[in-house]
């Protein structure tokens, strides 16, 4: 099997840069190596160093390969166009030093849209003309991706922001030049959103460059969802479980890739809280000797 597991910071509870409870980001690759993975992706630009140099020389000290980085940024505000573009930028820059294959485009959390996660028929819509804004935002930043910096470019899911459910995950991929958008298929969220990981995986596997393996625990799925709990009340609830004791079935997820002959990074995401007492080392080498033991390596 020619598929390569590596990690992610939001798996030690780094989700934004400046966010002072963030562990330092050489523990991170330190835990990370120590756990068994040879990959890590960037985390939110800024956390790790952006002078290559120094990135550089760490990732040799732990014996890492950087695999891609991740864009999660206000997508769906009309007026924060500049911020999603410097996120952008930046993470294209820092990649291309290092040579990592995969930018990851994510729509940040909305207020809009942060109380229905995991209620499709319930979720706001955008109107015609704020979809149409919000496709080209995602259709500007691949083409860029893709053809300046010569990085597989894919859309990402993500409870709590108007990419999140598969109807307009369907739409945005119709909608986009499939030479510019990939998708960097997660199947917690997939899961989180109501549908069917394997399922969207079978009908879309040509269009998956890279994915993201995170698992659901459906106790907490279904009180968050009940009680309207918002995307990080339900992080705090550990929602995000280690893998193998989820709603994800990860050896038909294994049978779907194996199958198609996928090739590449697998990352782990496991999404935590870090005010709350947490073990990500442990939990990562737990993650990993899972995905070993079903035959991922």
């Amino acid at each position: 099997m020619s598929i390569r597991i590596g990690n992610a910071p939001c798996s030690w509870g780094v989700e934004f840069a400046n966010d002072p409870r963030n562990p330092d980001w050489k523990t991170v690759l330190s835990d990370c190596a120590k756990a068994g993975y040879k990959g890590i992706e960037l985390g939110p630009i800024g956390y790790m160093p952006e002078d290559p140099a120094i990135l550089r020389d760490a990732l040799s000290e732990y014996d890492l390969e950087l695999i891609g980085g991740v864009v999660f940024r206000p997508f769906h505000a009309p007026d924060q166009w500049h911020d999603v573009m410097d996120g952008a930028v930046r993470t294209c820059k820092a990649l291309a030093a290092h040579g990592a294959e995969h930018l990851v485009l994510i729509d940040s959390i909305s207020p809009r849209r942060a109380p229905t996660a995991g209620r499709a028929t319930e979720a706001e819509q955008m109107d015609k003309a704020e979809w149409t804004a919000y496709r080209d935002k995602f259709a500007t930043i691949a083409k860029m991706g893709t053809e300046e910096y010569g990085l597989k470019v894919g859309i990402h899911a993500h409870a709590g922001g108007f990419m999140d459910f598969e109807p307009e995950l369907d739409r945005l991929l119709d909608e986009v030049d499939e030479k510019h958008l990939k998708i960097c298929f997660d199947t917690g969220h997939h899961s989180y959103a109501g549908f069917d990981p394997v399922a969207f995986m079978k009908r879309n596997i040509d269009r998956i460059s890279y994915m993201h393996f995170k698992d659901i625990d459906p106790v907490v799925k279904a009180a968050v969802v009940a009680e309207r709990a918002d995307f990080y009340d339900a992080c705090g609830r550990q929602i995000f479980c280690n893998l193998g004791q989820g709603d994800v079935d990860f050896n038909a997820v294994r049978d779907v890739l194996v199958g198609a002959g996928f090739e590449g990074w697998c990352t782990v995401e496991q999404d935590i809280d870090p005010t709350l007492p947490c073990t990500p080392l442990e939990d990562a080498g737990s993650n990993r000797e899972f995905l070993e033991s079903i035959g991922f390596k």
